[in-house]
């Protein structure tokens, strides 16, 4: 290409991006495990899980005064999961995580479509559960009003799959992809005021499942759920308080009623110093009250539990759905070793919001620690996690403690980088 032609090119590029912003950068996530315990109670005798995933992200972003557009996509890679010279990835792991457009409506309204992570407040029931490689995501349409303090979102998502035989006819619209809550159709409102020193939220979401008729095969529209309450959150000074009350009524997956369920917290933080900032929480949620037919068991959904109930995820996360709740009293201390560097530590201790059959509910106490490094471009966190059980613990998991490994621990060690290639804005 001759000399000119590259400079009439460099020319047009610069013009398109005058009034345009390109940004481009990535993630680069490999996070080795040490797992005893991990999720579950391991049998005496039962090898531990050790292995190393990676998640890598490729992310787009372009915006124009009327819109913005993104898309991110990912892979996430277990180390020697695929044989030397593989043609293609066993897994099928890569994927579009996100690919979404904003558009400005005017008058503070705009509209977000496509696939999106959704995330509220303490992300209690929507958050991006960025803590596991592959993420949440959702695909949707969202409605947006943004004035001063106050926003409102309505979000509607339709799930469908036109490659499933069943799912893309002109007789109907079944759609058969189940499991962890997946949902054939979406409607939410969420309203969020912020003050000075004290913000409020609703939310009132619904999520309907496919139903089917007595033969287990007929489609017969949808099972609905619903989930409504608030997020209360107070800041000022040192002292911070931040509380939850949500309900659920209506029906889960299967037609199984839901009758009565709630979830109920309440956490207050203090910063001692600059260098030490305490934590002190409780949150209820209820479990199934045994009625044949229907429960009272409620589930968080869509959010970042691996956040809640500590981190060796014992209880919803893929698991705990439909059984007797918890009772979560915890505390915590978080030390700022110095500009780069910081020290969680987390004590939390379990029971039953219901009783088990022996009439147990006491289920064990866990202690979280997490170290995190700052460098120059990149960080690293360590982390180690103990599970104390006691017989409740046992009992839920299907286990005795004589059969139950004598200790229940996990390790981990993960580092990020987030490399910027290209931003126009510069």
């Amino acid at each position: 290409m001759k000399k000119q032609n590259i400079l009439i090119l460099v020319v047009l590029l610069s013009i398109q991006f005058i009034n345009a912003q390109l940004t481009i950068d990535g993630e680069f996530r490999p996070r080795t495990e040490y797992r005893h315990g991990f999720g579950n109670i391991i049998a005496d005798g039962a090898d531990a899980g050790f292995g190393v995933s990676t998640r890598a992200r490729l992310n787009f972003g372009y915006s124009e005064e009327a819109y913005k557009v993104y898309i991110s996509l990912q892979d996430v890679m277990v180390w020697g999961e695929n044989r030397q010279i593989l043609p293609d990835d066993e897994n099928n792991s890569f994927a579009v995580f996100q690919a979404w457009a904003d558009l400005k409506l005017g008058e503070g309204f705009s509209t977000k479509i496509g696939r999106q992570v959704i995330s509220y407040d303490d992300q209690r029931i929507f958050g991006g559960l960025d803590w596991a490689q592959q993420g949440r995501n959702h695909d949707a349409v969202l409605l947006k009003y943004k004035k001063d303090k106050f926003l409102f979102d309505l979000g509607l998502a339709f799930s469908q799959d036109y490659d499933n035989a069943t799912g893309f006819q002109s007789v109907g619209t079944e759609y058969t992809t189940t499991g962890y809550f997946t949902y054939k159709t979406m409607q939410y409102v969420y309203l969020k005021q912020s003050w000075d020193a004290f913000s409020g939220s609703l939310l009132v979401l619904n999520n309907g499942f496919q139903a089917y008729e007595d033969d287990g095969l007929t489609p017969d529209g949808v099972n609905n759920l619903q989930t409504i309450g608030t997020h209360l959150d107070y800041k000022k000074g040192s002292l911070g308080l931040a509380g939850n009350l949500f309900v659920q009524t209506g029906e889960r997956q299967g037609g199984l009623k839901v009758k009565g369920a709630y979830l109920a917290s309440l956490d207050l933080s203090y910063k001692a110093s600059d260098k030490v900032a305490l934590g002190l929480g409780v949150e209820a949620i209820s479990g199934d009250d045994g009625d044949a037919g229907e429960t009272g068991a409620f589930f968080p959904l869509y959010g970042t539990n691996h956040k809640f109930n500590g981190f060796m995820d014992y209880f919803y996360v893929g698991n705990h759905a439909n059984d007797i709740g918890l009772f979560d009293i915890h505390a915590s201390a978080k030390f700022q070793l110095n500009e780069t560097s910081s020290l969680l530590v987390k004590a939390l201790n379990f029971s039953g919001e219901q009783e088990l059959p022996s009439g147990e509910k006491s289920l064990g106490t866990e202690i979280d620690i997490v170290y995190a490094k700052k460098f120059k471009g990149y960080g690293l966190a360590i982390g180690y996690s103990q599970m104390f059980a006691s017989d409740g613990m046992y009992e839920l998991k299907g286990t005795t403690d004589a059969l139950a490994a004598g200790g229940q621990n996990w390790a981990w060690a993960m580092l990020t980088i987030k490399p910027k290639f290209l931003n126009t804005a510069k």
